[in-house]
C-alpha cells in the first residue's frame, strides 16, 4: 500500500471519528495511533456561546467509545485497542478553532522553523484573538520586563498546547 493511500486512509478515518464523536453531542479534541494498534481518541465538551468547554466524565468517555466501536467495526477499522478520553489540562491545539476558543489562554506553541532575528523555534505565552488566519502570541522577552508578538499561522505549527493552570491555594482547608 503506498504512502498516499495510507493518508487518504487515515483522513478518511479520522472525517468517521470526527463525525461520530460530533453526533455523540462532543468535539474531538485529537486522535493518536500508539503501539500495539491502539486506537486514541480525545473528546471535549462542546463550547458554550461563551467558548467555554465543561469537563469529560467517564460517562462521557463510555457513550463514545460504545457509538465508535460499533461505528469502526461496521467500516472495519484497523484498530485492535480503542481509548477514549478526555485532551486533559495541556489540551493539543491543532485546529484553527482551538486558537480562537482558548483566546486569552496561556499555550506553548513549536514552530516548524527558527524564527528570523529569535534564532529559536519554541514559545510560550498568552494566545492572542487571531486576525484573518494568522493567529498572535504574546511572549515576554529575555529581559523579563517586555513582551513582544509572534505571528503565525497553522502550516507554521509543529505542535502546540495548553499550558495547565492548577491552582492549589482555592482548595478549602
Amino acid at each position: 500500500m503506498g504512502e498516499p493511500q495510507l493518508e487518504q486512509e487515515h483522513h478518511l478515518l479520522e472525517e468517521l471519528i470526527e463525525k461520530t464523536v460530533a453526533g455523540c453531542g462532543y468535539e474531538l479534541g485529537d486522535i493518536e495511533r500508539a503501539p500495539g494498534g491502539i486506537l486514541r481518541v480525545y473528546i471535549d465538551c462542546l463550547p458554550d456561546q461563551a467558548g467555554n468547554g465543561g469537563g469529560i466524565s467517564l460517562d462521557d468517555c463510555e457513550t463514545v467509545s460504545r457509538q465508535l466501536s460499533h461505528v469502526l467495526m461496521v467500516e472495519d477499522a484497523d484498530y485492535e485497542r480503542l481509548e477514549v478520553s478526555s485532551p486533559g489540562l495541556d489540551r493539543p491545539l491543532k485546529k484553527f478553532q482551538d486558537f480562537v476558543r482558548f483566546t486569552g489562554a496561556e499555550a506553548w506553541v513549536r514552530l516548524r522553523r527558527p524564527v528570523e532575528g529569535l534564532n529559536r523555534k519554541t514559545f510560550q505565552g498568552i494566545l492572542l484573538q487571531p486576525e484573518g488566519d494568522e493567529i498572535g502570541l504574546e511572549f515576554d522577552n529575555p529581559d523579563g520586563k517586555t513582551s513582544s508578538v509572534l505571528h503565525f499561522t497553522i502550516p507554521d505549527i509543529d505542535r502546540a498546547h495548553l499550558v495547565p493552570q492548577v491552582d492549589f491555594r482555592s482548595r478549602k482547608a
